[in-house]
């Protein structure tokens, strides 16, 4: 193989390891095939302008010319002329994908669905960075400044992602990037009659008989190593710096839950949204319903359900979602034994209350409902696609009451060994005393059945536990113990610890996040308000299927299969987690065997190098050049997408559960009302500091075209500003952070694409950040001159006083 064609190939496939690193962002992998395909393509048509030979620029060229006809071909083959001629609609539709993608960026929470606009982000980001690779690599033979393209994907992946395998990720993409310079050695080296790896036949001398060009030789072989381990130093230290962002693949979606796709993804936070839920100072109606249930007391509306414990919080796994089947199929684990009846239940849900997740009694087995829902069927869950929301939905849903005996689960036996693993692992960062705790609590107990009567009603009953909301909603394994020991706490709390501590006592466990039943009306509708939002443990019993529990004291209601004391059948052998040991894949490269004496007296390795001829002298790029360009492309990648980062965290910390300040409901008020004069800012509409809230709200409704929800919006708020700024005893404000999404949704709806994309990328309110630092820069100059204005005073004084007594 030539050495163009091993740098091909090597720039190809560290291309492909960096973007690995992607993977975790997005919910579906059939992207990076895709990409993968492409970027083949595109490589083999730089082989061939290569062995023409074009001119390197002519071959760059060539190649960006294909790349933009691919993506026309995948993305855009109905806008162009042939299906393959990109023309002006071509590069309309792209536009529209880009910002389409660039909305969804801000809008899902990781892992999000591959949606048009993400693909394109994906594969053509991937196929740009291939070209600078090859280009870089394989056409300009540079293959050191070729690792930062590679840097710049890889760090913007870590950045983003949530931490989980990103050692793995983090060794793909560094051997390809070592493979990559391993190669450029080679082939450098070969150009000398000499295999990398090979040693001179004797000290001091060679084949030819001159002086060994050890030292040369090897230049390469070292600048090449000091390469890649600084590059490898700036790979671990860009990701530390680059912002943790929890809420989305860069930032929260606001209240109110955004878009679902192709996978199991969380546009806001269900944890956080449902503590906010519980502490809103108002009631406030989001669902109503009619039911032929007999019984209202068990209808609990489910959202989603958290089946993944990772130490620091519940998630829901990455799972695929497809169309809505007309007839749900049967519930997992459900035997025929099992007493069910079916109920219809009619649902409306409130212009004002806008979700992802649609709510659903469980077990649904059928529902009539229009707009682009998806169905997941690992948790029998219906997800919002392409926008699709909750808002203003009614449908009707057929569903089962399951009525186990506690006969039947004292009874049931082991669970699927495959089903066990998934939902019994436990971080091994759980401490002890969780576990321990369980056993205590359980201790005598002959079945699972028991087991998780007696951790219910520890939890409920006799463990001596207080409902309180205000407790801090954690999540992750120090929260658990923390609520074991301190006993106080709110739903989240008692679902989760309930659900671990049954976890380590082989029980399959899940967190189901929700709705209580709601209350009756006069009428017999059932109205359920923000404040019934609620979670609960579901725990799973071979041949009954998953079932609720109720832990929380003084929320829902106790099932009745779990009322009455456990038969004393026959104990259920718990499946344990079985632990696989995993073989460490070995890094260690192979030894080429070299060229000895006796290789090169018969021929065998390769061309001899001339008699007479002198080494290469090009003993790398420099170092310190090599750094230089580094930094320089860091800047150009972090420097452009600083301001938008400055804004979602900006939006993040003023509509937060923390925004202002927790305890002072002016302060979130007022947060929440810079929030939206910068929103606007950010649309084109300029503050105005000398109008009142009221004049301020009238102005962004006429120059915001706002109509309808986002115009009210406005006006409650700055009706609730003029609240906490002039009346005696200020009233606190309510829905500050859904009033500030609906003037955000408003303002987008009105302005045009190319506004919409400025506001995204390039926020005008930046502009904060850049005052704040000139002040701050100000105080510090200021404060410096005072100081040198101290000193050369004091100085000036101790010179001058010897000539005053002279005199």
């Amino acid at each position: 193989m030539s050495g163009h064609a091993r740098l091909a190939l090597c720039a190809y496939a560290a291309t492909l390891m960096a973007s690995s690193a992607l993977l975790p962002l997005v919910g579906r992998t059939h992207w990076i095939l895709q990409a993968a395909l492409l970027l083949a393509v595109l490589s083999g048509v730089g082989a061939l302008a290569r062995r023409v030979p074009l001119a390197r620029p002519l071959t760059v060229t060539l190649q960006v010319v294909v790349a933009l006809v691919l993506l026309t071909v995948v993305f855009a083959r109905d806008r162009a002329p042939g299906g393959v001629l990109p023309g002006p609609e071509v590069f309309q539709r792209f536009g529209a994908l880009l910002e389409a993608g660039a909305d969804d960026v801000g809008t899902y929470a990781i892992p999000a669905p591959v949606t048009d606009g993400i693909r394109l982000l994906l594969v053509g980001g991937v196929l740009v960075i291939g070209l600078a690779v090859d280009a870089l690599a394989v056409t300009f033979r540079s293959a050191a400044p070729a690792g930062l393209p590679l840097l710049a994907l890889y760090s913007v992946a870590a950045g983003l992602s949530d931490g989980g395998a990103a050692w793995l990720w983090f060794l793909l993409a560094a051997s390809g990037y070592l493979l990559l310079l391993l190669a450029e050695g080679r082939d450098r080296l070969s150009q000398w009659g000499r295999v990398f790896g090979g040693a001179p036949p004797s000290p001091g001398r060679n084949g030819s008989g001159l002086p060994a060009p050890g030292g040369g030789s090897r230049a390469p072989l070292r600048t090449g190593r000091r390469i890649g381990v600084v590059t490898l130093g700036i790979a671990l230290v860009v990701p530390a710096v680059l912002p943790s962002l929890g809420g989305g693949l860069l930032g929260d979606a606001g209240p109110g839950g955004g878009k679902g796709g192709g996978g199991t993804i969380s546009a806001v936070n269900p944890l956080v949204s449902l503590q906010e839920s519980l502490n809103q100072p108002e009631d406030r109606e989001v669902l109503r319903y009619r039911t032929n249930a007999p019984d209202t007391s068990d209808l609990y509306l489910r959202l989603v359900a958290l089946d993944r414990f990772d130490g620091t919080s519940w998630k829901s796994s990455v799972r695929q979602v497809g169309d809505v089947p007309p007839q749900l199929p049967r519930p997992e684990g459900l035997g025929d034994d099992v007493d069910t009846s079916s109920i219809t239940t009619n649902i409306s849900a409130s212009d004002s209350y806008e979700q992802k997740w649609l709510p659903l009694p469980y077990p649904t087995t059928g529902i009539d409902i229009e707009g682009r829902w998806r169905y997941e069927p690992a948790g029998r869950m219906l997800v919002g696609d392409e926008g699709q929301t909750t808002r203003g939905t009614r449908y009707s849903v057929t569903s089962l009451v399951v009525r186990p005996t506690p006969e039947q689960l004292a009874g049931a036996g082991a669970p699927p060994s495959t089903l066990a693993r998934e939902y019994t692992s436990v971080p091994e960062s759980l401490p002890r005393d969780v576990k321990a705790t369980a056993l205590e609590v359980t201790e005598g107990a002959e079945n699972d059945y028991e087991r998780a009567v007696q951790l219910q009603d520890w939890f409920a009953r006799d463990g001596g536990f207080t409902y309180d909301t205000q407790v801090s909603s954690g999540t992750g394994v120090a929260a658990i113990s923390r609520f074991l020991k301190d006993k106080e706490g709110f739903c989240v709390h008692f679902s989760f610890s309930m659900a671990a501590m049954a976890r380590t006592l082989g029980i399959p466990a899940r967190v189901a996040v929700g709705f209580t039943p709601g209350t009756q009306q006069a009428d017999g509708v059932m109205s359920v308000g923000i404040r019934d939002a609620h979670a609960w443990p579901e725990l799973y019993f071979d041949g009954v299927g998953w079932i609720r529990f109720e832990p929380t004291p003084t929320r829902g209601s106790v099932p009745d299969y779990t009322r009455s004391q456990a038969p004393s059948g026959g104990p259920s052998s718990p499946a344990r987690p079985e632990a696989s040991a995993s073989a460490a894949p070995s890094t260690a490269p192979s030894a080429d065997p070299g060229c000895t004496p006796q290789m090169r007296r018969l021929g065998e390795c390769g061309e001899e190098e001339a008699v007479g001829a002198l080494p290469p002298t090009d003993s790398g790029t420099p170092l310190g050049t090599v750094l230089l360009i580094i930094l320089g492309v860091v800047a150009v990648v972090l420097i452009p997408l600083l301001p938008m980062l400055w804004r979602i965290r900006v939006t993040a910390r003023r509509l937060g559960p923390g925004g202002g300040s927790a305890q002072d409901p002016a302060a979130r008020t007022l947060a929440a009302w810079r929030e939206v004069v910068d929103t606007a800012w950010d649309h084109g509409i300029v503050p105005d500091e000398s109008r009142t809230p009221r004049g301020t709200a009238e102005r962004l409704v006429r120059l915001g075209k706002l109509e309808g929800e986002p115009a009210e919006a406005v006006h409650r708020l700055a009706g609730a500003v003029e609240q906490v700024l002039y009346a005696p005893q200020p009233r606190p404000g309510t829905g500050l952070a859904e009033d500030a999404a609906r003037v955000r949704m408003g303002l987008r709806a009105a302005a045009g694409r190319a506004a919409r994309l400025r506001a995204t990328l390039a926020p005008r309110s930046a502009a904060r950040l850049v005052w704040a630092a000139s002040e701050q820069w100000a105080r510090v100059t200021g404060r410096w001159a005072a100081h040198r204005r101290r000193f050369t005073n004091r100085w000036a004084g101790t010179l001058r006083r010897p000539f005053r007594q002279g005199g």
